[in-house]
């Protein structure tokens, strides 16, 4: 699997349908043994919670570039373990799974992935170009 943003997050972009400047973003660090990328997912709950391995808080330091890119500050997972994590996805938290909207799968290019978890804080460097670019 490539990275890949979730089409169902392209489309809600595109019609103004969130603004990622105004909204909680967290990362979750996945199991892919226990999760599998499909273009229909759309929300958290479609991510087994075992799945999960885990979740950042609130991204910081949000920025948009010029060229349609998302970054933000390195976020740190504190005190990591649990089955092994090939994947990263970004999600926008508003506390209820079925409304917390899907936006990026990554599972190439992550610095440090894939790790298998000992219990220490486990930090996710974000590409120099940031996130994503639209």
């Amino acid at each position: 699997m490539a990275n890949k943003l979730y089409p169902k997050t392209k489309k809600q972009l595109l019609l103004a349908g969130f603004d990622l400047s105004a909204v909680n973003v967290r990362a979750i660090l996945v199991d892919t043994g226990a999760y599998t990328y499909d273009d229909a997912h759309d929300f958290l709950d479609d991510i087994p919670a075992g799945a999960r391995i885990a979740v950042s808080g609130n991204l910081t330091g949000k920025t948009f570039g010029d060229d349609g890119s998302f970054d933000s500050d390195d976020p740190t997972f504190t005190a990591v373990s649990g089955a092994s994590i090939e994947a990263l996805v970004l999600y926008v938290h508003t506390g209820t799974e079925s409304t917390s909207r899907l936006i990026m799968y990554q599972d190439t290019g992550v610095t440090g992935l894939p790790l298998t978890p000992d219990g220490s804080d486990v930090q996710i460097t974000v590409d120099a170009g940031g996130w994503f670019v639209l």
